[in-house]
């Protein structure tokens, strides 16, 4: 018994259970907006795309108890009479428009989301004081820029600038505009009314213009008349005469052609007995000649079977055995070409893994280097400096001076002696180390010629490298979190065109925009802006930086270059680097 009444009780509590959620399913008519607002998903209550209520336009939706509540906004048309007075038009003369708007919340996503926010709640009256208030204003707006002539004589323009500009408005608050209708215009100073009257007076003096000019075409038109019957009856005259006369030479050419044909007949009949028996002559020769020409071509196949087919054989026996040898020559070659290319092929593959792992090299010390060639540069110079002296001082190493002799004389009048001055000379015989890496096409800096002579000068000089090469990391790594987020702005770099931006084109972009960036700290190179599509140039850099200022959207290209870099890149990357 207790088993049936904890079953009845479960199948109660499921029963209310689902009428409770049925009651809370709610279908949208046609003529209203359902309105779902509290908790609708998201983070604070606010739904997808910040929205904090969720609006149907017929179809039907699930209300959660207690966490969700819905309200209807009604579609119902609602009219609104605006006796707008005393509006300034463009020539500043006061205008009267009394017009009737009607309007009713818009159904467009977007726009039934504002009316939601906005007007929820809301009678219907206050909605037509809110609407009122709007239009008002954006008819005073709209009249203040019309003549009182377009005004007055262009209705179509005047409605098409109110609803454009109150349509705007009115979407702000999810309501749309769906008729204006604008009732009789006037104005204080009468201007309208006397446009009206010289309408009329023009009206009445061009219809008195035409009446007079319909009387002259009808008296035109019927002298007119007249003539053209007095020149068609003596045309017609006229025409039966020569028909006449022509029946009467019809008559007499039909007889000539009559005796014309008549003799034909008898000259084609005697040509035909004529051309018969040439035929039959010229067939019983052609006939003969048919059967020289058959007993000819018996003899010729004749001579063909006995000489020219022996003949052929032999000549393709000699073209089988020729291609025969030919074909073995070929493959020949061709086997020892396969091993000659199967050489050549490993030495490329060993050159190229060489030449690959330079490249790795090189561009891990530039990428250390902050993406500066130029400094990556020096700093293989720097590292090759032992070297470099190593040779500069081979130049001596075989010089044997164990056993010089030097006559000394005592101090001279510049105050050196003869050994100081033998010495120096020594040492100024070894070869310059600027010359030395001239020679084998390296440039160094002006300051590593100080080096030995002025250490002090040379550690500060490491130092300002070091604090350089700091200074272009810190800009680099800048610039690469600022591309990584705006990676749809480097689409000229994308080179493979798989419409992504990869980890070697980001690095490409980055270098760029350093390089850049330098260039334009020393003023140098011609560059290029475009703004909406629209490219100017090429200026310096001073012009563009006026430019990027007032458009930091926009795109810089350097001269001779085929990539575009966004202003923003290049002025965050001149800001690191200073």
């Amino acid at each position: 018994m207790d088993i049936l009444f904890l079953i009845g009780g479960g199948v109660f509590v499921v029963f209310v259970t689902i009428v409770s959620f049925a009651a809370r399913y709610k279908r949208c008519p046609s003529d209203k907006i359902l309105v779902v607002y509290g908790k609708i998903g998201g983070s604070g209550g606010a739904g997808a795309g910040g929205l904090h209520a969720r609006c149907y336009h017929g179809g039907a939706a699930f209300v959660w108890p207690i966490i969700q509540d819905y309200q209807y906004l009604d579609l119902t048309p609602i009219p609104i009479d605006i006796k707008l007075e005393g509006a300034l038009s463009l020539q500043n003369i006061r205008v009267n428009t009394p017009s009737t708007f009607t309007v009713g919340i818009s159904t467009e996503p977007g726009i039934m989301e504002n009316a939601a926010e906005r007007m929820l709640g809301l009678d219907l009256k206050t909605i037509q004081e809110l609407a009122k208030d709007i239009i008002f204003g954006q008819m005073r707006v709209v009249i203040a820029t019309m003549s009182i002539e377009s005004i007055n004589s262009d209705r179509d323009k005047l409605i098409e600038n109110i609803s454009n500009g109150v349509e705007v408005e009115l979407k702000k608050v999810g309501l749309r505009l769906i008729n204006v209708n604008v009732q009789d215009i006037t104005d204080e100073s009468g201007y309208i009314e006397a446009l009206g009257k010289e309408a009329a007076a023009r009206a009445i003096n061009d219809a008195k213009i035409k009446v007079a000019q319909q009387m002259r075409d009808g008296e035109i038109g019927k002298a007119e008349a007249e003539k053209e019957q007095r020149v068609r009856v003596s045309a017609a005259h006229a025409t039966a005469v020569e028909g006449e006369n022509l029946a009467a030479i019809t008559v007499a050419q039909s007889n000539a052609n009559r005796r014309e044909k008549e003799a034909e007949a008898d000259r084609l009949g005697t040509a035909a007995e004529k051309v018969k028996q040439a035929q039959a002559l010229q067939e019983s020769y052609g006939a003969e000649e048919n059967a020289e020409r058959q007993r000819a071509k018996r003899e010729e196949a004749t001579q063909v079977a006995n000489v020219i087919v022996p003949a052929e054989i032999d000549k393709r026996r000699i073209e089988i055995m020729a291609e025969a040898q030919a074909e073995q020559t070929r493959r020949t070659k061709k086997g020892e070409a396969d091993g000659i290319r199967s050489v050549m092929e490993g030495e490329a593959e060993g050159t190229m893994a060489i030449l690959t792992r330079k490249a790795t090299g090189l561009r891990e010390i530039v990428q250390s280097a902050g993406g500066s060639p130029e400094l990556a540069g020096l700093l293989m110079v720097i590292e090759q400096l032992p070297q470099l002296v190593a040779e500069q001082v081979k130049a001596i190493s075989n010089l044997k001076i164990d056993s010089v002799t030097v006559w000394e004389g005592g101090r001279k009048g510049d105050g050196k002696t003869n050994t100081a001055d033998f010495v120096s000379g020594l040492v100024g015989s070894l070869p310059p180390l600027h010359e030395l890496t001239k020679n084998v096409g390296v440039r160094l800096p002006e300051y590593l010629g100080k080096m030995m002579s002025d250490p002090d000068k040379m550690a500060d000089v490491g130092e300002a490298l070091k604090s350089e090469a700091s200074k272009r990391r810190r800009a680099g790594d800048r610039v690469r979190q600022w591309l990584s987020l705006n990676l749809e702005l480097l689409t000229s770099f994308d080179k493979n065109k798989n419409a992504r931006i990869d980890a070697d084109e980001l690095d490409a972009a980055v270098s760029a925009v350093l390089d850049w960036a330098g260039r334009a700290m020393d003023g140098r190179g011609k560059w290029f802006f475009s703004k909406d599509d629209q490219t100017q140039g090429p200026h310096d850099w001073a012009k563009i930086e006026s430019l990027g200022a007032k458009h930091p959207k926009a795109f810089v290209n350097l001269e001779g270059s085929e990539f575009w870099i966004p202003y923003e890149a290049i002025a965050l990357a001149i800001k690191s680097l200073r």
